[in-house]
């Protein structure tokens, strides 16, 4: 098509889109042809009188009711933004050390549902921790229904375990904090006036090694009438990474004046207070005993080695459905 591409904005929305609409169209094939073979199994098993293809017909039928379910559950993601890509954010709350491990393997839980849900992830702002861990890490999960699937891990998680960090043995609990947002990109028109913003610039922190930047690429910008602060470090290029951190800007003063609207009772974790006890949203245990549990749905599980590896769509869907 002529001159598609002179607006490379609106033809990438476009393309986004398009995306979008072929993944629903791959994925309805998909079960349609899985439903195609169990037919074809039925009936093979009919004419051939085979008892020992009733295991393969059982465990077809329940990968495509489990398929089904999912799906029925995405059409049910109606929200503005629940389509949009998503920006999660951890952060170190109460217990040192430890907290910064916990945000380090909740960092790993993410990526791996992420990855278990054709999601790509990036990093965009990384603080590791002064001794192990990480203090603060912000990435971008990109793919389909991210922030409608996300959207409720918003919140303070808890941890408790024996430390590894402690010498003697002893139990500790741990807290980070989860926040989620959406990726707004350009759909909704925010007026940010220039001298509203002071903008830093810093060198990009890591786990040292080759991938710790040279320059000062990485952004800082801060809304001052506001107080909103975003960081970005993705991109070795400071002009790509200032793009990124405006763009992150925009969705945090979208969700800024969205969170005003509501009632106080549904604000975010962050205007409670401290990242600490009394403001858990779900509860890791690994010792005394093993659990999972979210405290606002009641839903757990004592799988915790499935949680930790990203299997965490039964506490994302039993939420979901709570609040619908």
């Amino acid at each position: 098509m002529p001159g598609f591409w002179d607006n490379s904005e609106e033809a990438g929305k476009l393309m986004k889109e398009i995306s979008g609409l072929e993944s629903d169209i791959k994925l309805f094939s998909e079960l349609e042809e899985k439903k195609d073979d169990i037919k074809t199994l039925l009936e093979l098993s009919e004419e051939e009188e085979d008892p020992s293809l009733e295991k393969e017909i059982k465990q077809n039928i329940k990968e495509l009711q489990d398929r089904v379910e999912k799906v029925s559950f995405r059409l049910k993601l109606s929200g503005e933004h629940d389509k949009n890509d998503a920006i999660l954010s951890l952060t170190a709350g109460a217990g040192g050390t430890e907290a910064c491990d916990w945000v380090e393997m909740l960092t790993r839980m993410y990526r791996m549902w992420a990855s278990g849900n054709s999601c790509d992830t990036s990093v965009i702002e990384l603080l590791p921790g002064d001794e192990a861990g990480i203090k603060k890490i912000t990435l971008m999960i990109k793919g389909p229904y991210a922030y409608g699937y996300l959207k409720g891990e918003t919140g303070v998680h808890r941890l408790v375990r024996v430390s590894p960090f402690d010498s003697s043995g002893r139990r500790h609990t741990s807290f980070a904090a989860c926040d989620v947002i959406p990726s707004i990109g350009e759909e909704i028109e925010i007026d940010i006036n220039e001298n509203d913003l002071r903008v830093d610039t810093y060198r990009a922190s890591g786990h040292g090694g080759q991938h710790v930047n040279k320059t000062d690429s990485a952004v800082r910008i801060t809304h001052l009438p506001t107080g909103v602060v975003v960081q970005c470090q993705e991109s070795p290029s400071q002009h790509s990474n200032r793009k990124k951190a405006m763009q992150m800007l925009k969705a945090r003063l979208y969700e800024f004046e969205k969170d005003k609207q509501r009632s106080a009772t549904q604000r975010r974790y962050d205007e409670k207070g401290e990242i600490g006890w009394g403001s858990q949203i779900r509860s890791y245990v690994f010792m005394p005993y093993q659990m999972v549990k979210d405290h606002r749905t009641e839903h757990k599980t004592s799988n915790v080695d499935g949680v930790m590896n990203g299997e965490i769509d039964e506490f994302i869907q039993s939420y979901l459905q709570q609040q619908a």
